[in-house]
């Protein structure tokens, strides 16, 4: 794919991650249509994606609502122009463990609340935004990806029932969308990152930090340029197609 002939949405695009695959397709041409809740940091993710000389347009959307989300890929597209993909990106943490308990006695669960709102954003609505974008592109006759960001939670991690749960899922949907799609010229495809340098990460406590780097065998987190990167890789790459692609230091081994 020709990045500077494709328009791409990038779900919670205001910061992290996001922000930094979108200021990235920017840079190589891409048009860019950045979804997340509405707020300045949105705004601001914008500007500087137009900064970089990229047809940039703000989409304030709940991924987890599915009108929301039909309205957002409609206005998409009158706007960009053909839509040619998706990084279903958006995504949250309600960590907790399944139960906590005390000499035999149960003190605490994980919540309903806590489960089903990981669930919403982080499956749900991958599921509500791969499918409105893969209808568009079907129907504007483009050819494109859907690129799913996973992790290496997905195989299961302590005190993280829903995230690995919701991710684990999103992985089954990126292989079910790659055998799918692949008839009418999309690609489906994940990225699993490991610890990757975001606000969260980056606020903790040096020590903190320092023995989670130590775990790490690069010794370090990685950048979120690295992931970015890695994006444009598999969108530039029309081969690449039903796979995970682990970016993690060497972490998951």
């Amino acid at each position: 794919m020709n990045l500077k002939q494709s328009n791409i949405l990038v779900t919670g695009a205001a910061r992290g991650l996001g922000k930094a695959m979108a200021l990235h397709l920017a840079e190589k041409g891409a048009g860019v249509g950045l979804i997340d809740l509405a707020g300045e940091a949105l705004d601001q993710a914008v500007k500087e994606c137009t900064e970089l000389g990229a047809n940039a347009i703000a989409l304030p959307t709940n991924v987890a609502n599915e009108q929301e989300v039909e309205k957002s890929v409609q206005t998409a597209r009158e706007k960009l122009g053909p839509l040619n993909g998706l990084i279903n990106n958006a995504g949250i943490l309600r960590d907790g463990l399944l139960i906590k308990a005390k000499d035999g006695q149960v003190t605490d669960k994980l919540s309903l609340a806590k489960w089903q709102s990981v669930i919403d954003v982080n499956l749900t609505g991958v599921f509500l935004c791969g499918r409105e974008v893969a209808a568009s592109m079907i129907e504007s006759g483009t050819n494109g990806l859907i690129l799913n960001i996973a992790s290496i939670s997905r195989s299961g991690n302590f005190g993280q029932t829903n995230y690995s749960a919701a991710k684990a899922g999103v992985v089954a949907m990126t292989v079910s969308w790659a055998k799918e799609l692949a008839r009418y010229g999309i690609r489906s495809a994940a990225i699993a990152p490991g610890m990757i340098e975001t606000e969260m990460t980056l606020s903790m406590k040096p020590e903190a930090r320092a023995k989670m780097n130590a775990g790490i065998p690069s010794g370090r987190m990685g950048k979120p340029e690295e992931i970015a990167e890695t994006v444009a890789f598999i969108f530039e790459n029309d081969y690449f197609n039903g796979r995970v692609l682990e970016l993690d230091g060497g972490l998951r081994l």
